[in-house]
């Protein structure tokens, strides 16, 4: 009977420490419409479902946004190659950071925080938040970072087209809630966020 409950005890434990992160597939760099329809169809949608991403097309969105398409480099560029942003993910079960050396997300935080990811109301609904930190100690000015949000942003409108999925890029948001949330260093900003999903 003990060993029976030691057994069950390191096989719940194991299921805590390694249910926690999500291993993404392998990104599918081969499919997607061709760039001049991605980009006539490009919009801002603000109606959102509240369908959840498959894990093949939130690997697919997350590489295209700043995933490593080189060894040492990006699908989005940045100034003198700093590579200043990193990318969070607000989901229904928790927030998430997006390793993009391993392709993984690594879970931040347990729990539904959609409704602190922005001000308005589709927010809380959207099944896919994602949240640009800048870091001040490798961005070359900040100046620079803004734009390298752009690249990022655009990254994702153009996905989003090429898969039919909806999206929106917004300022809208209360930034110390959102760093104390994540529990970021001094040196570190929210800068921009991004809702996707499918639209209504």
């Amino acid at each position: 009977m003990n060993k029976l409950i030691i057994f069950l005890s390191f096989s719940l434990l194991g299921t805590t420490l390694f249910a926690q992160d999500i291993n993404l597939p392998a990104p599918d760099k081969n499919g997607g419409k061709p760039l001049m329809q991605a980009l006539s169809e490009r919009k801002s949608t603000r109606e959102f479902q509240e369908k959840e991403l498959p894990n093949n097309v939130l690997s697919n969105l997350l590489w295209a946004a700043n995933g490593f398409n080189r060894d040492d480099k990006r699908t989005a560029p940045t100034a003198n190659n700093r590579q200043e942003l990193e990318l969070y993910v607000v989901l229904k079960n928790g927030i998430y950071f997006y390793n993009a050396k391993e392709h993984t997300l690594e879970l931040v935080k347990k729990g539904d925080y959609r409704k602190n990811a922005g001000t308005q109301a589709y927010v809380a609904d959207a099944p896919v938040n994602i949240l640009f930190v800048s870091d001040s100690e490798k961005a070359s000015s900040k100046n620079y970072t803004y734009t390298n949000c752009g690249f990022i942003a655009q990254n994702i409108y153009l996905y989003c087209a090429s898969e039919g999925l909806g999206v929106v890029v917004r300022v809208m948001l209360d930034k110390n809630e959102l760093e104390k949330l994540l529990e970021l260093p001094s040196t570190k900003e929210v800068l921009l966020t991004q809702t996707v999903g499918y639209p209504k």
